[in-house]
């Protein structure tokens, strides 16, 4: 019904720290009563790099064998005593092709995913001081699946480019097979080109919007160059996910979907697609919304900022 975004740094991901949650509670309080917000639920999504996911294959089994087996076939999978973890599944659609005389799958796929019980009661008690009821809480990778994906089956990467991390993931079926990140995003790419040209920050965040990534033969400005070392990080995480997943046997990747609020670098899609020579563009959240047409240059400038948030928002509306 309404939308809003606030840009706060904050480390209440990694930090349990009591002026941590009260900054998040303060800032989440100042949207809500600024954008008009009328509900009182709330949907949130936890970061990609502090959720464990797999895919694991089990014997068929009824629901209720399942929720034993997975809990004990997780805990050869998942980094930290599954007593300290939320645990998740979900079972994936088998989409292999099968034979004539195979009716029925051998065995049943199952999305795991597992987060801290420390950082789910964070989210839990944010909601709550805000004055909010946590309906659901998923992962970044699922909530870009929907807004960004839809029904598209074709093996696709999402590359989600926010101010301090990467997350980069592959998804067959909207299923997410692969997910990585990196501790590099848009203030990385900031700070080098501050550092490089020893100009403060708010500066070189207004030349990092202006200039962008050379498309020609070579650049003549230092911006673009620093900007290119930056990204070069985040290609080679890119092509070490693709040659990972070429290693499952599964069909390539056809197209790289951009997101998040750096995904409007300039010249960025054009760059990664001369560079990897896959299809890339930087998707559109609002393409299953509707909104008033005099709305859309302003929707279009802040999209990938909302990709994680439309796709919250339609949890309920799309399976």
């Amino acid at each position: 019904m309404t939308y809003g975004y606030l840009e706060q740094a904050t480390d209440i991901v990694k930090s349990d720290a009591v002026s941590s949650k009260a900054a998040v509670v303060t800032g989440l309080k100042t949207l809500i009563h600024q954008a008009h917000v009328t509900t009182s639920k709330m949907v949130a999504a936890l970061p990609s790099f502090t959720v464990f996911s797999s895919i694991i294959s089990l014997p068929l089994m009824t629901r209720k064998e399942l929720n034993a087996a997975v809990r004990w076939e997780a805990k050869k999978f998942v980094p930290l005593p599954i007593d300290e973890l939320v645990l998740d599944w979900k079972l994936v659609k088998d989409t292999t092709p099968k034979s004539s005389d195979e009716q029925t799958p051998k065995n049943l796929r199952v999305l795991i995913t597992a987060a801290p019980k420390s950082l789910v009661k964070r989210y839990l008690d944010i909601a709550k001081d805000s004055g909010l009821q946590m309906v659901n809480l998923e992962t970044e990778a699922l909530a870009l699946e929907r807004s960004l994906i839809g029904t598209d089956v074709a093996p696709v990467m999402i590359v989600d480019i926010g101010a301090v991390a990467t997350d980069i993931a592959v998804l067959v079926d909207g299923i997410p097979l692969i997910n990585r990140s990196i501790d590099v995003g848009g203030n990385t790419i900031t700070k080098s080109i501050a550092q490089s040209m020893n100009i403060d920050l708010e500066r070189a965040e207004q030349f990092k919007r202006d200039f962008g990534l050379a498309t020609g033969q070579q650049s003549v400005s230092q911006v673009p160059k620093t900007i290119e070392f930056v990204v070069s990080s985040i290609i080679n995480e890119i092509r070490f996910v693709l040659n990972l997943y070429r290693t499952q046997g599964q069909p390539p990747v056809e197209k790289i979907v951009l997101a998040g609020g750096s995904a409007f670098l300039l010249n960025l899609p054009e760059y990664l697609e001369k560079t990897l020579s896959i299809k890339t563009f930087v998707g559109d959240p609002w393409a299953r919304a509707v909104y008033p047409l005099e709305l859309q240059p302003a929707l279009q400038e802040i999209g990938p900022r909302f990709a994680v948030a439309i796709g919250l928002a339609m949890r309920e509306i799309v399976s």
